[in-house]
């Protein structure tokens, strides 16, 4: 398939995980892509794994948290790319303790990455996706959103947020042609869940030493044997941005393996 042949794509934490997947499946469909991160080993880690399409991709310090350098970022990446079809909101960060031992830094921190990061990205985006070819916005949520998880009051409110956030958008830019989903990924084995990424924007979950695991028993997939990996929500963020996704606009697709039916 090359359902992004000429089309300019920007991906937000790409030089991990399912960033880094999205990033990958988007290349090897034809697309131009500039991988943005606050990571610049794991950029470079991205364009290794690039390969023979190397030549389509470029890359881009950004820290989604900052103003100024998703000002500066957004625009070196429409200038390298001519103009704006598909951005993909991927950034974000997970850090997991006990609601009462959690300190404000850290809550405002996931916030900031996640929810406040994704809106200003948009933002920065918007004037060049209003101007794209069938323009089409990713953002991503998690199944945290909608069911409980345990230690991760911040995270899950972070996605709640980035979830309404969607809706509203693509009521407000139906009109004008951008359309805005977003997914929830569950049971995916990234450096977010694992805790092994090297971007200060994909940390793992750190449980408390004391947690009760008997609290995460409904946070285990259906379809087995284990957790998924990153290019499971890749393929699915790659139809949603594509032709394929065309009348998909204002909802949300969770990619969990039956952990939640």
């Amino acid at each position: 398939m090359n359902r992004y042949e000429d089309r300019r794509v920007l991906v937000t934490g790409a030089g991990s995980g399912i960033g880094q997947a999205t990033v990958l499946r988007m290349l090897e469909e034809g697309g131009r892509v500039v991988a943005a991160d606050v990571s610049p080993a794991g950029l470079a880690d991205t364009e290794a794994k690039a390969g023979s399409t190397r030549g389509r991709l470029a890359t881009v310090e950004m820290d989604v948290a900052v103003e100024s350098s998703v000002a500066d970022g957004v625009q070196a990446a429409v200038r390298t790319l001519g103009g704006l079809d598909v951005l993909v909101n991927a950034a974000g960060i997970l850090r997991a303790s006990h609601t009462h031992e959690t300190s404000l830094a850290n809550f405002e921190s996931v916030l900031r990455v996640n929810l406040v990061g994704t809106f200003l990205v948009i933002r920065e985006s918007l004037p060049a996706l209003l101007e794209g070819d069938g323009s089409a916005v990713v953002n991503f949520s998690s199944t945290s959103a909608m069911f409980a998880h345990p230690y991760m009051a911040a995270y899950s409110a972070s996605k709640g947020g980035i979830q309404a956030m969607t809706h509203a958008l693509a009521a407000e830019y139906a009109g004008q042609g951008v359309r805005f989903t977003s997914v929830q990924p569950g049971s995916i084995a990234s450096g977010m869940t694992t805790g092994d990424g090297e971007s200060k924007q994909s940390v793992g979950p750190g449980i408390p030493d004391d947690a009760d695991y008997n609290l995460f028993a409904k946070l285990l997939p259906a379809l087995g044997p284990g957790f998924a990996g990153p290019e499971t929500v890749a393929g699915v963020v790659a139809m949603l941005a594509s032709s394929d996704g065309a009348f998909i606009t204002g909802t949300e697709v969770r990619v969990d393996g039956g952990t939640h039916f």
